[in-house]
């Protein structure tokens, strides 16, 4: 039976942790000026993939 292969789209953008898979917020890219600081500061930082998503990433990352 071959390897597996991970999705490498998917291995740069989640990381596997003890709770599931950590990932980067959306919308904090460009066209920042419209956006208000509140939103902006909001978006900093990093969280956990949906549980319905959790599936999706786990399928596409077999060897984490």
């Amino acid at each position: 039976m071959p390897k597996l292969k991970s999705n490498r789209g998917a291995a740069k953008r989640f990381a596997k942790t003890a709770n599931g898979f950590k990932r980067r917020q959306s919308f904090k890219n460009h066209i920042l000026t419209k956006k208000s600081q509140k939103r902006k500061r909001q978006l900093r930082g990093t969280t956990m993939v949906a549980a319905v998503d959790q599936y999706s990433v786990e399928r596409m990352l077999p060897s984490l």
